[in-house]
């Protein structure tokens, strides 16, 4: 399951006479795009060829076969080709759910449950029946402490799943929560022989028995893993299947370097890239392979929320609890000078949590918004309501002077100052820091804000460390200030308290790595959660990004509005593309290999 990545929604399809109604399809706010008894997604080829081959690269190393538990580092491709979910969203609407495992939802109408009967084709890839038992267990094990505590955050709200009948599974739930019968169709079922005998927390080496169109067929622990497609697949001709998955295997080669798996995609190692180095794009992405047309690059367009990427501060520590010190420190990166030098110019500056959506706050608070911050005025800085947040600009000539020169105000606010040309406090404690990092290509990013900073007297150093290591101190936030990311849909919701909910805080493997503990933005999550219709939820989420914005927790990185791909010429894909979507996905999905495969 790719990590809270929910496209799910609800529809205003209630019967007013009966006590609870019951589709094949849910979506939000809007009728489902695809009727009952469609063919397939527009975005796919349904006559696509099966058979060939996909490899494609993993970074890294990976030492677990089991998703869904905090220990260790799982293993690329599980949760797309091996388990699957209740329903599946389409990706040409901006949140709808349509029937995989399960044939029907059925929502009572007190809203205080929601029943899925299952498809009684669906197997396993043992040929077992997908049973209510297997839900169950599936969803027991996975929010039991022996699973990985985000699900515990994301499912908080499901009391108990109840098995009804065979093949009926029905989820009862703690309180009302618009969303929530829809993220139960989220839930990733396997086999309950998977977990037969064995504890869960140490179930990592043990071949996983799910329903997808793939099985494991060998690994290499830390080098590779080959998966190779069912024919027996149960699902193979349903509408949300039909088009896809259509190579006989795909295999992840592991590599620990960005420039040997360069140098491997050129040698015709692996098939497949997404590229998020810019300078590796703009100028390592050449030769004769390219210029041939053997290896194609292509920028495909998405419409996905960008959400937020920054340099996150570990507010637990106690250099980083004054706003004004991360604020100064936010004002010492020189986005322009990064961008127009190191990025080539492909990058916009995040701007807030929302990026690229309409959930982004703008301009000052009005209307719905002012309301509904104006419930908490007493316990938010004035800012808030008369300043509109930016991240700190050096477009033109003399800004970043101008930035530190404010900067080494704030600092001097926040109680440190300039001794023996290093920043320190009254204490005598120096002003430095670690950056703990898990590629090397950061390093040159790092290097000219270390430059900046180093002018007020700041020590900054940065670490590229090995990514089992780099996980590990990311779970038990063990960290001064990482690079991390928030990605969002178009449509956020229960994973908002893995992020940034107080209780989270202290919970190792949360997404909390800043650790805000902040009441406001407590209330305005559950805001974004409990939304009654989409102008709530729009209004609810710009007013916590507002929050958010204004808190300084992170210094901004920046996004882009293309997935940057590179590819041997050996494959074909549907005309149309999706609109929300992940690269890597799409071509695993809908892909299909050539009659004539080239060779390097």
């Amino acid at each position: 399951m790719r990590y809270l990545e929910k496209l799910l929604v609800f529809c205003l399809l209630f019967l007013p006479l009966a006590s609870s109604w019951a589709a094949p399809a849910i979506a939000l706010g809007y009728t489902p795009k695809y009727k009952p008894g469609f063919s397939h997604f527009d975005y796919v080829n349904p006559d696509a060829k099966k058979g060939g081959k996909i490899i494609l690269p993993g970074f890294g190393n990976f030492d677990s076969l089991n998703p869904y538990i905090l220990k260790g580092v799982s293993v690329d491709g599980l949760g797309e080709l091996v388990f699957e979910t209740l329903m599946v969203q389409s990706e040409d609407e901006p949140y709808s759910l349509y029937g995989l495992l399960a044939n029907d939802i059925e929502l009572a109408r007190d809203k205080m449950s929601v029943t899925f009967r299952l498809d009684p084709r669906a197997r396993f890839s043992d040929g077992s029946p997908v049973l209510a038992e297997d839900v169950k267990i599936s969803f027991d094990t996975i929010r039991s402490k022996k699973g990985h505590p985000r699900y515990r955050f994301y499912w908080a709200d499901i009391k108990q799943a109840v098995v009804v009948d065979r093949r009926t599974i029905r989820f009862d739930f703690v309180r009302k929560n618009p969303e929530l019968h829809l993220i139960a169709a989220q839930i990733p079922v396997f086999s309950h022989k998977w977990v037969s005998g064995e504890s869960f927390d140490k179930l990592s080496r043990k071949v996983p028995i799910g329903s997808g169109p793939y099985t494991i067929k060998k690994y290499t622990l830390g080098k590779n893993i080959i998966y190779q497609r069912n024919p027996s697949y149960w699902a193979k001709d349903l509408p949300v299947r039909r088009g896809m998955f259509n190579f006989d295997t795909v295999e992840y080669k592991y590599y620990k370097d960005s420039t040997v798996m360069l140098e491997a995609l050129k040698a015709g190692e692996f098939d497949f890239i997404l590229v998020n180095h810019s300078k590796q794009w703009a100028r390592d992405y050449v030769g004769d392979k390219f210029d041939s047309g053997k290896i194609i690059k292509s920028e495909l367009k998405h419409h996905n929320n960008a959400g937020m990427q920054g340099f996150v501060f570990n507010i637990r520590r106690l250099l980083f609890k004054d706003k004004r010190v991360r604020r100064a420190l936010s004002l010492a990166f020189d986005f322009s000078w990064s961008n127009r030098m190191l990025f080539y110019n492909q990058y916009t500056r995040c701007d807030s949590y929302f990026s690229n959506s309409e959930l982004a706050s703008s301009g000052l608070p009005q209307g719905d918004e002012l309301e509904l911050l104006n419930q908490f005025r007493n316990q938010l800085s004035p800012e808030v309501f008369n300043s509109v947040w930016k991240p700190p600009s050096t477009g033109q000539p003399g800004d970043l002077r101008r930035n530190l020169v404010k900067a080494m105000r704030l600092l001097k606010q926040a109680g440190w100052f300039i001794r023996d040309g290093v920043l320190q406090n009254k204490n005598g404690q120096r002003f430095e820091f670690d950056v703990l990092l898990a590629q090397k290509g950061f390093e040159r990013i790092l290097a000219p804000f270390a430059y900046n900073l180093k002018k007020l007297g700041i020590i900054l150093r940065y670490r590229t460390v090995d990514l089992s290591l780099y996980i590990r101190r990311m779970r038990t936030f063990d960290f001064d200030l990482m690079v991390a990311s928030y990605p969002q849909s178009q449509s956020p919701g229960n994973e908002l308290y893995n992020m940034w909910y107080s209780k989270s805080a202290d919970q190792e493997g949360s997404r909390n790595l800043i650790g805000i503990k902040n009441k406001v933005v407590d209330k305005l999550i559950d805001a974004v959660v409990f939304a009654k219709n989409r102008k709530q939820l729009v209004t609810a989420a710009r007013a916590l990004d507002r929050v958010m914005l204004h808190q300084d927790y992170l210094i901004p990185n920046w996004y882009i509005a293309v997935h940057r791909i590179a590819y041997w010429d050996r494959f074909a894909y549907p005309e149309k593309l999706p609109l929300y979507y992940s690269a890597e996905s799409w071509a695993l999905r809908t892909w299909w290999q050539k009659e004539k495969r080239v060779t390097p």
